[in-house]
């Protein structure tokens, strides 16, 4: 797959313990995306945050680190980060979690799939 000149980066802001369909809601993020052939999806793991309730999520305080703060980051052409947006957001208002979701311009210089072994 080639990839590169302009694209769009979808950021999605959800909580470690937020589920859709009794799983992780951000495993099955991650494998709607990879369904779609969208290029990569990361999760991140924040240590430390707030939503719009502003409720702490911490991990410096044991019982609050079992939902932690997560963003996953997606790159590709704008009209998949589009149809997976839209997506993305209908699975998170069936899951009924508070969460973000934010796009911006991205300009992809290179996307390899590396060596085969």
């Amino acid at each position: 797959m080639k990839l590169e000149g302009e694209g769009k980066l979808l950021r999605i802001f959800i909580g470690e313990a937020d589920r859709f369909d009794h799983k992780p809601l951000y495993e099955q993020l991650v494998l709607r995306a990879r369904e779609m052939g969208l290029a990569g999806a990361t999760v991140l793991r924040g240590i430390e945050g707030f939503g719009a309730r502003s409720r702490m999520h911490t991990a410096k305080i044991l019982r609050l680190s079992e939902d932690l703060p997560l963003v996953i980051e997606i790159v590709d052409a704008e009209e998949k980060v589009d149809s997976f947006a839209a997506i993305a957001g209908e699975m998170i208002t069936q899951s009924g979690v508070g969460a973000m979701i934010t796009e911006e311009r991205a300009h992809i210089i290179q996307y390899t799939t590396g060596r085969t072994v």
